[in-house]
């Protein structure tokens, strides 16, 4: 299968916080967007890595993504290196996406700063020929995906570009929510300790960043990235 769009984030949940309503979006125009999760989310404070799992998939569910993959990598402690590159690369090889969408250049949790260095680099490294990959015993040819953009995370980084999300605003939180071991419900009995995502503040700011970066461009909701190069447009009318 080839992907438009893949979405990569370090952990399960990281793509439904950051570029689900783009995703959400680009789905219904009929474009095939795939989810690769680089850990499970095993050392999280609250669920564990079998609930995470069931929770990851019923997300992907909610955005009827095509496919969703993890790579097992360890959570906290995988790095940028060859091992890790060539597993990226060979799910790029494997469904040849024209976009790439991965973690905040920078943030409060190491992963997301790891994980958007490590995809970035796979990425290039992905269009390299002589850089030999086999799936299921077959070599699989090089492939470079033409854009690859940087959804924002906890901290606030300001945006290259933002995304008008306004009709899928309900579906990022409903997607979100999926993850119901690490997020606030007030109706939640969950005895688990507090984290920093955990709180009413956290969710209620996933949807007032969205509501905000809405108002910069005059829409009800947007979801903001950061670019590794210039974004070119073929006419100055392509701009809302």
């Amino acid at each position: 299968m080839k992907l438009d769009i893949l979405a990569i984030g370090a952990h399960p949940d990281d793509v439904e916080l950051s570029c689900s309503g783009t995703i959400a979006k680009e789905v219904s125009r009929g474009k095939k967007v795939g989810i690769l999760d680089l850990t499970r989310g095993e050392l999280g404070t609250r669920g564990s890595a079998e609930i995470r799992d069931q929770e990851a998939k019923r997300a992907a569910e909610i955005l009827n993504v095509h496919v969703r993959e993890n790579l097992a990598f360890r959570d906290g402690f995988f790095v940028n290196d060859e091992k890790h590159q060539l597993e990226i690369i060979k799910i790029i090889r494997k469904y040849k996406p024209e976009i790439v969408l991965c973690n905040a250049i920078t943030d409060r949790h190491i992963d997301h700063g790891k994980g958007s260095k490590l995809t970035s680099d796979a990425c290039f490294l992905s269009g390299l020929r002589r850089i030999e990959t086999t799936l299921d015993g077959v070599r699989q040819d090089a492939w470079r995906p033409k854009h690859v953009y940087h959804y924002i995370q906890w901290k606030n980084i300001e945006p290259d570009f933002v995304v008008d999300i306004s009709d899928y605003m309900d579906v990022k939180m409903d997607s979100v929510m999926a993850y119901s071991s690490q997020f606030y419900n007030e109706n939640d009995k969950n005895s688990e300790p507090s984290t920093p995502i955990s709180s009413k503040n956290f969710k209620d700011s996933v949807r007032y960043r969205a509501y905000d970066l809405g108002r910069i461009i005059g829409v009800e909701y947007a979801e903001g990235y950061t670019v590794e190069r210039y974004v070119a447009v073929d006419s100055i009318f392509n701009l809302i």
